[in-house]
């Protein structure tokens, strides 16, 4: 705390530290400080060079920031993009002496050429271009040197504010700190590991194969390290350079309309999305102005979602663009998020009285900060909680749609989106659902046929015992009585849908009753969906 607010004041950012009520009464020994900075130098300077100095996390948040040109000032918002590729570099013979340690060997011996001058620099890494002896041109991705001691001092920081804010602070608990730190921990320590980078990037490349949408670069594996990342160089023009774009014929309303596509999709098709999109992590490939196609780097940040909160989301965000706030407002109750008692009616008036005047409107007529603000405040109403494991995706979707007002500010986002969610939800569903979730049940119908004699002569046995008689005697008790339950259910319909479906097949297979043999396997499908896990 006491470093934080050191560095406000260094940057002459006093008024932050005034409005901290956490060691207010201390400011005065920082304004004795001899490396306190005057105010001459523009304040988005300032701010960018006072984040750089906290360290990867902040840069990180500023990064993200810097997406929102809706919510900053123009000069304030471009020296907060400098944070995505222009963050001052670690000298290159440091570099090269990581290199040196992890390969085992010289860099002259394992790259035709390595250039020593930095292509970009991050938070976390930078990276250079290098040629392989095979020829490849590629880029090579380098921890910095000591960031991981500095990612755990920012954390222990970021936990003690936490900790104080769950307890002292009146939202506190339903903001849950703690729990966001916690999630935002898994992640940033996941990006340290350059495997786990080059693991993503081989994913995700798999995952858009054969789309014409997104191009992902090819991971040159024998060169990957822990600390060294060394994958294919991509030539295109940074999602920020507006004027190249433009100037190269780029189709930009194609272009934004496939952003928004690539996200939903990455999000409930794959389940396994790129969650630090900001501007310096995409490109664009304009060798077809007409079809221009996203290229995406630094895939160290990646997020997946349970199947409970996919499908939670999922109908959440159809029944808004169905404008369904009753539903909306139904999903929030049964799932948990606000508590048990709130009136549905009340909780529904409240979210069609701030989502109904952005329907219909383009990014640029709909003031998305205004929005957040009255969304905030009708979470406070209602004490909806948080949702740690939903952080990244907010974040994902923060950073999308400031592209998206970048890009194309006359993007119809919900026209955009609608069709996509309506057919992962069909996908989900519909008749082709019911048959994945059959021939994926097909093994534990055919173990449940194989044990019913023996759990039927269990069950006898242990009935006319009486030992199905006991009594509940803790919460816990109840919770396996409710999963036992659970399991006797599953198990009946697995054995229904096997028995309905082997005779369904038996009659078909004799040529007598076809309509009762169709009848069958259409109750055995309908077994298998209602006994799915």
């Amino acid at each position: 705390m006491l470093a934080i607010q050191r560095v406000l004041l260094k940057y002459g950012l006093d008024d932050i530290i005034k409005e901290t009520h956490l060691l207010r009464p201390l400011r005065f020994i920082f304004y004795l400080s001899p490396t306190r900075r005057k105010r001459s130098a523009p304040v988005g300077e300032r701010i960018r060079l006072a984040l750089e100095e906290l360290g990867p996390i902040f840069v990180k948040f500023g990064q993200a920031l810097s997406t929102r040109r809706d919510l900053l000032p123009r000069d304030i918002a471009d020296e907060l993009a400098k944070l995505q590729d222009a963050v001052p570099p670690f000298p290159a013979d440091e570099a090269i002496a990581i290199i040196d340690k992890a390969y085992g060997e010289s860099v002259d011996d394992v790259f035709e050429r390595f250039d020593p001058e930095p292509l970009a620099a991050a938070s976390i890494a930078q990276v250079h271009t290098a040629k392989l002896k095979t020829g490849h041109e590629v880029i090579v991705k380098i921890l910095r040197p000591g960031v991981q001691d500095q990612i755990e001092n920012d954390l222990a920081v970021l936990r003690l504010i936490a900790g104080l804010a769950d307890r002292y602070w009146e939202h506190g608990k339903r903001l849950r700190p703690l729990e966001v730190v916690d999630e935002y921990e898994n992640t940033i320590i996941d990006e340290l590991d350059l495997m786990r980078e080059a693991a993503n990037t081989a994913q995700l490349k798999r995952n858009f194969k054969g789309n014409d949408m997104l191009y992902v670069p090819d991971v040159y594996w024998d060169y990957c390290r822990p600390e060294v990342l060394v994958q294919e160089r991509i030539y295109g023009t940074p999602i920020s350079d507006m004027a190249a774009l433009e100037a190269a014929g780029a189709n930009i309303q194609v272009l934004a309309e496939n952003g928004v596509e690539i996200f939903f999709t990455q999000v409930f098709h794959h389940n396994f999305f790129h969650a630090d999109m900001h501007p310096g992590n995409i490109f664009v490939i304009t060798t077809d102005p007409d079809r221009p196609k996203y290229a995406a780097v630094d895939f160290g940040i990646v997020g997946t979602l349970s199947p409970e909160d996919q499908r939670y989301l999922a109908e959440n965000f159809l029944a808004f663009f169905d404008r369904d706030y009753h539903r909306i407002a139904k999903l929030h109750l049964d799932s948990g998020w606000v508590p048990a008692g709130t009136r549905v009616d009340q909780l529904e008036t409240a979210i069609r009285t701030v989502c109904e005047p952005i329907f219909n409107k383009p990014l640029a007529e709909i003031s998305f900060a205004a929005l957040l603000m009255r969304l905030f405040r009708v979470a406070q109403r209602f004490n909806v909680e948080i949702q740690p494991q939903m952080i990244l995706l907010h974040k994902t979707l923060f950073n999308i749609e400031g592209l998206g007002r970048q890009l194309y500010p006359q993007l119809d986002l919900w026209k955009t989106a609608h069709p996509v969610m309506k057919r992962w939800m069909n996908e989900q569903v519909g008749p082709r659902a019911m048959l994945r979730d059959l021939r994926e049940n097909l093994p534990q119908l055919r173990d449940a046929l194989r044990d019913l004699p023996t759990i039927l002569k269990q069950l006898g046995e242990q009935a006319s015992d009486g030992q199905f008689q006991f009594e509940m005697q803790s919460g816990e008790l109840e919770k396996m009585r409710m999963q036992l339950a659970a399991q006797r259910r599953q198990r009946y319909w697995l054995t229904a849908a096997a028995t309905a479906t082997l005779s369904g097949c038996l009659v078909l297979t004799l040529g007598a009753v076809p309509l009762l043999g169709w009848t069958l396997l259409a109750a055995g499908l309908v077994s298998a969906y209602l006994g799915r896990p």
